[in-house]
């Protein structure tokens, strides 16, 4: 909510209003018939009715009354202020793996988790964009298309969990593919696949060479995100009727397929080696896809002088019922 005055200039009228009450005071005041008793006010301590303190307030009370009429001539206005706002915006999907190796548990608790808890990080920094997500593994599926509603991308991304075991592998072409054919119809200034994997593509039926042209056709730029640390990594197996083991298993990510796929595509690759490291990827890459916000703002003004004019009146008229009534003066 916000508050103005149209005319403030009406308030170098208050000087005049308040002195003009402290005038009818001393006049009303010198006008009052008195009755001297110099011996008596030595022995009898008369007190003062309420009736003749409300009389001698009258004058102060058609102060107030002027005051507030002052303020009503210099017109004050609620406003509610309306903001719209035009984007050009980055329309961007985010293909996440969730095979089998991304339960490794160098990241903790293991990397899906952290990648899941980063890219709500990055979709909470973006509301301006529209962001989409898919998954893929041996499989790649469209869990959330591109959408503004990113209280119910969230939802979708915390219900992503590992692929079944008969549908685990790493089909990266697959998985870019899918992310492109979201961005196929996009008018968005910038389209941006940003694919999160750690491993080698070992299943699909699209290539990732191939994914890759498509995108660069598209005009969508791709940032390709390898995560895992060097070296050997616990890796936790279901066992059967053993429960659960851990496989110590080394990462196999293909870097140069991944700088490959970035370069052809007029994007970047990063590699994560902890969560931290994610997160400072997912960082530089919302550095480097800015949208443009425009915004306009209107304030809309409701005239309120009636909120002050109308006590003004109550008062005056209550001020002439007194001195016609109950506080009438006999000359």
């Amino acid at each position: 909510m916000i508050f103005r005055f149209a005319f403030p200039w009406a308030f170098a009228l208050l000087p005049v209003a308040i002195l003009a009450a402290w005038a009818m005071s001393r006049r009303r005041k010198r006008s009052d018939a008195h009755l001297p008793l110099p011996r008596a006010s030595h022995r009898i301590a008369l007190g003062m009715s309420p009736w003749v303190r409300l009389e001698r307030a009258l004058p102060w009370l058609r102060g107030l009354a002027m005051v507030l009429v002052v303020v009503a001539i210099a017109r004050p206005q609620a406003g509610a202020r309306e903001e719209s706002r035009s984007t050009h915006g980055v329309d961007i999907v985010v293909a996440l793996d969730i095979s089998g190796s991304m339960r490794a548990m160098d990241f903790e608790p293991d990397r899906l988790a952290v990648a899941r808890r980063t890219v709500s990080a990055f979709i909470e920094g973006r509301p301006s964009d529209r962001i989409g997500l898919v998954s893929f593994a041996a499989l790649a599926t469209t869990r959330c298309p591109l959408t503004l509603d990113h209280e119910m991308l969230q939802e979708l991304l915390d219900q992503v969990s590992f692929a079944p075991q008969d549908e685990d592998g790493t089909a990266l072409g697959m998985g870019l593919a899918s992310a492109t054919n979201r961005l196929r119809k996009s008018q968005a200034r910038s389209k941006v696949v940003v694919l999160v994997t750690d491993g080698r593509n070992n299943r699909g039926q699209i290539g990732p060479e191939a994914a890759a042209e498509a995108a660069r056709a598209l005009d969508v730029r791709v940032y390709t995100v390898g995560v895992g640390s060097e070296g050997m990594a616990p890796v936790p197996v279901d066992d059967g009727r053993f429960g659960t083991r851990y496989v110590m298993q080394e990462l196999d990510l293909d870097e140069e397929l991944l700088v490959t796929i970035a370069d052809r595509t007029g994007g970047q690759y990063f590699r994560a080696t902890d969560p931290e490291g994610l997160r400072v990827v997912f960082e530089t890459i919302d550095g480097l896809e800015k949208s443009e916000i425009e915004s306009h703002v209107r304030v809309l003004y409701d005239e309120r002088f009636f909120d002050a004019l109308l006590p003004a009146i109550g008062l005056l008229l209550l001020e002439s019922l007194l001195v016609t009534t109950r506080l009438r003066r006999v000359p």
